[in-house]
């Protein structure tokens, strides 16, 4: 996990952005098999667009933790998981029938999984790197995993695949592994590291991302920026994330955290710029993080009841994982949170104090596994005690989690909870409910 940051002042970096990254190569075969790209968007395999918003989890570290942190995840909110994977260079190789272990978990939580090689972090830098062709490859040898499960699964060809040494050699060697890997009939959508220890600080991606897009025979390539230390102004971010959506070329941040010791990376800024532009984030990471960077972890000890204060910011915060992420359409059903949820409120008032009853009603046809309801009063209400759930006021506006035991809503079912409160002049019930950031019906 180390990151150098580079001496680039905000205002260099603003006049280096006005270079011309070139036009956007064309778009793909409609009747590709699963993810697509198309002017500079990841479509899913039914054909929309699909912003990606989820977590990294360490399964190559940590194997007997994913079933279970597949499952949290998931539950937190999120539609996609970066699975970190050895090669058997530098960590131990997750084999064939490992590999199509993950890919079943991850369909089963529904999570769409971005499958990556760790052991080229830092090529070139770091003694036991190995080269994107070694991670080629790896990806050869467990294709029989991957073959089949376009439509749920991405390669990520190899975690930032070079450090702060010999990185001029990403553009031909990242055509040359995606030849390689298209040859051999790969047909995923690949993801590509920058390089700098992902931070692309020097723009070698963001200058020749074009040329590597067009020298793809399936136009299939997501770039993917990691920002940590490097990017810790709202100007550093918005340039660098505007330069691929003003040229129409497909970005992900594919790493990030609220701390680093490479500096203090801005992650209000990053979670806003993405959801302006449409661009996916995958946070860093669900837990296990050791070396002085712990403080990365977005669980206690891989414990989803235990949140950090990052993993609070990343799955609650604005513009985070909970009020944002949408269930990739491949899985089929209706996704939880788009328009499929009504609410009752019922109150009992004496005046100064009140009880509300809420009910919400999960018209889909899945279960809800976590949720978060927000509404806004209409008055000076305040609530004072909550039951069968918990709720956060911040001036009108109420955010409502579940407890353990109000976690799951079944399809066509209910879950119901109540607080205490008090009001000053008129208590009129709430006027509008989004569970998971999206309306809800009032009964």
């Amino acid at each position: 996990m180390r990151r150098i940051r580079a001496a680039v002042a905000t205002g260099a970096l603003l006049a280096a952005c006005a270079a011309l990254l070139g036009a956007a190569p064309p778009a793909p075969a409609a009747d590709s098999p699963g993810f697509r790209i198309r002017d500079g968007r990841l479509l899913d395999a039914t054909g929309r667009d699909f912003v990606m918003r989820g977590v990294n989890h360490a399964h190559t570290w940590y194997p007997d933790t994913t079933d279970k942190a597949l499952k949290d995840i998931k539950a937190k909110g999120a539609n996609t998981v970066r699975v970190v994977l050895g090669t058997g260079d530098q960590w131990a190789r997750n084999d064939t029938a490992d590999v199509a272990r993950v890919v079943s978990e991850c369909k089963k939580n529904r999570l769409i999984c971005v499958l990556e090689a760790h052991d080229t972090t830092g090529y070139g830098e770091a003694g036991a790197a190995v080269p994107l062709s070694r991670a080629v490859d790896y990806w050869l040898g467990v294709k029989d995993a991957l073959v089949g499960q376009e439509k749920y699964v991405l390669v990520n060809i190899g975690n930032e695949p070079y450090g702060n040494t010999g990185y001029a050699a990403w553009t031909d060697d990242t055509k040359k592994a995606v030849g390689r890997l298209r040859a051999a009939g790969l047909d995923h959508t690949l993801m590509v590291d920058a390089p700098n220890w992902g931070q692309d600080w020097a723009f070698t991606m963001r200058d020749n991302a074009a040329g590597v897009l067009a020298a793809d025979p399936d136009h299939n390539i997501l770039f993917d920026i990691h920002m940590y230390g490097v990017f810790d102004t709202p100007a550093e971010v918005s340039s660098y994330l505007n330069r691929f959506a003003a040229a129409k070329l497909p970005l992900v941040v594919g790493e990030f955290g609220d701390m680093h010791s490479d500096g203090n990376p801005d992650e209000d800024a990053i979670m806003a710029s993405a959801q302006s532009l449409g661009i996916g984030y995958l946070g860093w990471s669900w837990s296990g993080n050791g070396s002085g960077v712990e403080y990365l972890d977005l669980v206690r000890d891989f414990d989803a009841s235990r949140p950090t204060a990052w993993g609070r910011r990343l799955f609650e915060g604005a513009d985070g994982i909970r009020a944002t992420a949408k269930e990739a359409s491949v899985f089929g059903g209706t996704d939880p949170g788009q328009g499929s949820c009504a609410v009752s409120y019922r109150l009992s008032d004496w005046g100064s104090t009140f009880n509300a009853d809420i009910t919400i009603r999960n018209t889909s046809g899945q279960r809800i596994d976590g949720w978060q309801l927000a509404f806004a009063f209409s008055g000076q209400q305040k609530i004072n005690s909550v039951w069968n759930a918990k709720a956060v006021q911040s001036g009108a506006d109420v955010r409502v989690t579940p407890e353990s035991w109000t976690h799951s809503i079944p399809a066509n079912g209910t879950v119901s909870f109540g607080f205490n409160g008090s009001s000053t002049g008129a208590n009129t019930p709430p006027k509008a409910f989004t569970l998971d950031g999206k309306a809800c019906t009032t009964a």
